[in-house]
């Protein structure tokens, strides 16, 4: 497939170019976008070719779930089988931001996007691009980071279209992202845990997290 780059103003995205990536992302196609936790490439969950897209382009093992933006808390109440009180908590705390929570998911979430585990990766975005995308296609994108697996993630437009060149069909070009990646917790067992460090330390969640 040929890539396209595409430039945007992230203070003040062109709507020509979020229709643009909207209809890429109706029609079951793969964009890249810059977001508050780098670069990452975004598509429809609920379309089974978007999502095996997804797994090609970045050369991932499909036992690997793939995260999910969401708008707000009610999104992820609706695409989690359960939310327990530690979710709120985080989720009040750190959202938006970048911070991802996994959560149990519910059956209305393809098992191909948990990496068949049954488990979800959410996380709501402080990037105003990812929310008006969200907002348009009216449901979460799978949101995972910008590059082949196994290398590190794309913090520009130019980084991307040079890794993913013929992998996925549109980058959104906002320059350089400075921030770090998104941390991931897990709490879907007895004791919650870090499983990727990032932008908020384990020691800020221990602290959210201990009962008062």
């Amino acid at each position: 497939m040929a890539t396209d780059l595409v430039e945007i103003d992230l203070e003040h995205p062109q709507p020509e170019v979020l229709e643009r990536a909207e209809a890429a992302i109706r029609r079951g196609k793969v964009v890249a976008i810059p977001t508050d936790a780098l670069y990452m490439l975004v598509a429809d969950p609920f379309n089974l070719g978007a999502v095996s897209c997804v797994f090609r382009a970045k050369g991932r093992e499909v036992h690997r779930s793939l995260p999910l933006l969401v708008s707000d808390i009610l999104m992820a109440e609706d695409l989690a089988a359960e939310l327990n009180n530690r979710f709120f908590i985080l989720a009040r705390r750190f959202w938006p931001g970048p911070l991802t929570i996994i959560v149990p998911a519910s059956a209305k979430v393809p098992l191909k996007v948990t990496g068949n585990t049954g488990r979800l990766a959410l996380r709501q975005s402080k990037s105003r691009l990812a929310a008006d995308l969200i907002t348009l296609i009216n449901q979460p994108l799978i949101a995972t980071s910008a590059n082949i697996s196994g290398h590190p993630t794309c913090r520009s437009g130019i980084e991307v279209f040079g890794m993913m060149d013929g992998r996925v069909d549109l980058v959104i070009d906002g320059g350089v992202c400075a921030g770090e990646g998104a941390t991931t917790v897990d709490i879907t067992e007895p004791y919650w845990r870090v499983i990727r460090a990032g932008a908020i330390d384990e020691k800020e969640i221990a602290d959210c997290l201990r009962p008062t």
